[in-house]
């Protein structure tokens, strides 16, 4: 019997010809198949993919495990956003989705995201559910497959029934003949066409770039932060644009690059996009954000008299409150943004076309909307530092690390002193001065992230500081 598989933050994710194998992805979708029949009987599921390495044919194969154990799939005839497999969940009333991507990972990953009957991050409950079902798969026999012609397995485009759901959300009308010039950054992942599609047939031209497939993704990461959007930069040097909406390998996260070529951070873009949707779309209601996400939801939250509720990384916390809640909006640091009357899941694609209808209805450059946002909430500065560790010792240095600091909690940070500690995801420092530092493993990736939010980048840059040299002392290093 092979290791036993475990969901992190948001699905399994395992390195190409290592653990992620037919075999190991075998055992993942007889053990869905085996969670859906428990359900209910004839589960319908959707199975989507991104365009790594060979996610086509693991995808494929995904589908002729379910067609053996008598699930019926729709399967993706094309690399597509994992929203789109969610919002398909919802359209065709099908029982959950299967989507063979790494997210943002590096080209050497692939793995397999799980959404419920809701379109949403599968909750604490089902990943505990979806896991025991796995990890006896193939325990007592091998796990069988059907033809991949099998009567089971339908081939499914979600592009138009996506479409018609974000043309509810935004005014596409008004964004097509707007006149706009929007770039579409795709980092060589599944979300190539789709901006292009939205937004093409009038006088707004987008321009994408990085749409072909390339499986090493350009020898960076497909993650929409800057130290991997250098060729974005260059591409855009001699351009001229009124937004740049980045998204990553499976297009359900967000970078954005107003007209000056400036990135705006997750943080900044969560802050505007709050606004925006209470200011101008008139929207009232809850918003949920993650412990590493800004405060510049709350002070907002103090000046629109919203409830703002902070929760554990991931969206599979994110999702649960925000249904609970009817919230309008849900966010994380790493650029995943949800709204309400969508689904409660991140989706780069339409979170980016509402900057675009932001820019349209403001008549203002999105670089005056960021100034106009200090002037209301004051100033912040953020950014992450990772710690990257060997992989084979990963487990073991992370609970050293966080045990150690668990054991010696500082009274003071980078001179300001601690006035309170969240330790349910991590490690989180509240500082008198309204600031911020977070130190917490990843659960996708081999990496004790550190976070921080202040007033200027200068103290932003001198609690990271402090805190990865707590690390360190943690680590014994």
């Amino acid at each position: 019997m092979s290791a036993e598989i475990t969901f992190g933050t948001d699905g399994w994710r395992a390195i190409i010809g290592d653990d992620f194998t037919y075999q190991t992805l075998g055992r993942v979708a007889q053990g869905i198949a085996e969670y859906l029949l428990s359900r209910g009987p004839d589960p319908l599921c959707v199975v989507g993919y991104d365009c790594r390495f060979a996610s086509e044919f693991f995808a494929q194969d995904v589908a002729r495990v379910l067609a053996a154990n008598g699930v019926r799939s729709l399967l993706f005839d094309r690399a597509s956003p994992t929203q789109a497999a969610s919002w398909t969940v919802i359209d065709e009333r099908a029982q959950g989705a299967a989507v063979v991507t790494a997210s943002h990972n590096p080209y050497i990953f692939n793995g397999v995201k799980y959404k419920p009957e809701t379109g949403s991050s599968a909750p604490p409950e089902v990943v505990a559910d979806l896991e025991r079902y796995i990890n006896r798969a193939g325990r007592d026999q091998p796990v069988e497959r059907a033809s991949a012609d099998h009567a089971l397995i339908q081939i499914h485009d979600p592009l138009p029934a996506y479409l018609l759901q974000v043309g509810r959300m935004v005014d596409l009308d008004s964004l097509r003949g707007a006149g706009l010039r929007v770039v579409h950054e795709t980092m060589h992942g599944s979300g190539f066409g789709y901006i292009s599609a939205a937004l093409g047939g009038g006088r707004t031209t987008v321009r994408e770039l990085h749409a072909e497939r390339n499986p090493f993704f350009g020898g960076v990461n497909p993650e929409p932060i800057p130290q991997n959007l250098a060729p974005t930069f260059a591409a855009l040097r001699d351009d001229t644009f009124d937004l740049c909406i980045c998204t990553d390998g499976d297009a359900d996260r967000l970078g954005v690059i107003d007209e000056r070529g400036a990135f705006v951070d997750q943080l900044h873009v969560f802050a505007l996009l709050m606004r925006y949707l209470v200011e101008v779309r008139g929207w009232r209601g809850a918003v949920v954000r993650s412990i590493n996400m800004t405060h510049m939801a709350d002070r907002l939250g103090e000046i629109y008299q919203l409830p703002v509720l902070e929760v554990p990384v991931g969206f599979k916390n994110i999702a649960p409150k925000m249904m609970e809640l009817d919230a309008i909006l849900g966010g994380e640091e790493s650029g995943g943004f949800a709204v309400r009357g969508h689904i409660p899941e991140r989706d780069g694609i339409l979170v980016g076309l509402l900057f675009a209808d932001m820019v349209l209805r403001a008549q203002k450059p999105l670089s005056l909307l960021l100034r106009e946002l200090a002037e209301l909430v004051g100033p912040h500065a953020y950014a992450r530092h990772d710690i990257h560790l060997e992989r084979d010792s990963y487990s073991a240095r992370r609970v050293q690390i966080l045990d150690s600091l668990n054991e010696r909690q500082p009274t003071e940070i980078a001179g300001q002193r601690v006035d309170r500690v969240r330790t349910d995801d991590g490690i989180k420092y509240f500082l008198a001065d309204g600031s911020w530092v977070l130190l917490r493993a990843s659960g996708t990736e081999p990496l004790i992230r550190v976070y921080a939010e202040a007033s200027d980048a200068e103290a932003v840059e001198a609690r990271l500081q402090a805190m990865e040299e707590l690390a360190r002392l943690g680590d014994g290093r």
